[in-house]
């Protein structure tokens, strides 16, 4: 065996990079059957039942959007173009939104990685905890968790989109009527169920911010390494794809979730030395993390190795 073969991925029939990514695949597809049971099941579930589960819901986007909606943005799973279509119509119908449009707006945010205003008076990152906030702070997360839903210009990001790769903006708009004409169904068949539906919605888009703000509160906007805020709970990362792994995450946006473990193993000592911050809870509780932001604990010495 030669060092090529030896260093090359291993060739799957199906999956572009792992057979691992069998597990986001699979969970896509329960996403998509739990959602159909709780709106198909409204009038035959008790409501003893049914209310826990759509509070589920809520956290179930927020846990797609974070964890295998974003996997599939860096890593698309499948080696077979049509299949990642078809998941991508999937992600429409599951999380509310046009996959390939919270591709370019999450592409924009590692372009970013969550900076400050800039001299033109706002920030190149369209998420960015800064964008709104004042005196060059991050903006409360009681707003940035509850309005950042509305604050979405999708009309700015198509039109970006438009000029760069037309043919991914053709793809937002197919998206875009796809899952509205999808829900505009859903409402004439069971409206009820529906309008139950909507709040929790909502609530789910919101969870997904204020899981985003706590990615990044006590990151360091001037460092690479410490752009992200990590997590290494184990519970967490096993159920949100490595999720926690956050700094790490955008450090090496491409990086597979199978291998980002490793990849942390290898630079922590850069990472302590440079004030990555390490929260000991999930990034949606992050508000019980008491401790000040790592880098501003760094002595110049260390933040210079």
């Amino acid at each position: 065996m030669n060092a090529t073969t030896a260093t090359a991925k291993p060739r799957h029939v199906l999956f572009a990079y792992t057979v691992w990514d069998a597990i986001p695949a699979l969970l896509v597809l329960g996403h998509a059957v739990f959602l159909g049971w709780l709106f198909f099941g409204f009038h035959q579930t008790p409501w003893w039942l049914w209310v826990p589960c759509a509070f589920l819901y809520s956290i179930s986007i927020s846990w797609s959007i974070n964890s295998t909606s974003h996997s599939f943005i860096h890593n698309p799973f499948f080696k077979w173009a049509w299949l990642n279509r078809a998941y991508s119509f999937l992600f429409c119908l599951t999380d509310g939104f046009s996959q390939e449009w919270y591709r370019s707006v999450h592409l924009r945010h590692h372009v970013g990685n969550m900076d400050r205003i800039g001299k033109n008076g706002t920030t190149i990152d369209p998420i960015s905890i800064y964008r709104h906030g004042k005196d060059g702070q991050p903006e409360n997360v009681w707003s940035y968790t509850f309005l950042s839903f509305f604050r979405d210009d999708i009309g700015e990001c198509y039109t970006r989109l438009k000029k760069k790769h037309p043919e991914r903006a053709r793809w937002v708009r197919i998206e875009m009527w796809t899952f509205l004409l999808a829900y505009l169904a859903c409402l004439v068949y069971d409206w009820r169920a529906f309008l139950c539906l909507v709040p929790l919605y909502y609530l789910g888009q919101s969870l997904s911010s204020l899981n985003g703000y706590y990615e990044h509160l006590k990151g360091n906007p001037d460092e690479p390494i410490a752009w992200g805020v990590s997590t290494y709970n184990k519970l967490y990362n096993w159920i949100w794809l490595y999720n926690g792994y956050h700094a790490e995450h955008h450090y090496r946006p491409a990086l597979h979730w199978t291998k980002l473990v490793a990849f942390h193993r290898s630079i922590a000592d850069e990472q302590r030395a440079k004030g990555v911050h390490v929260m000991h809870w999930c990034h949606a509780l992050g508000f019980m993390d008491r401790q000040p932001p790592a880098h501003t604990q760094v002595r110049p010495a260390n933040a210079t190795r």
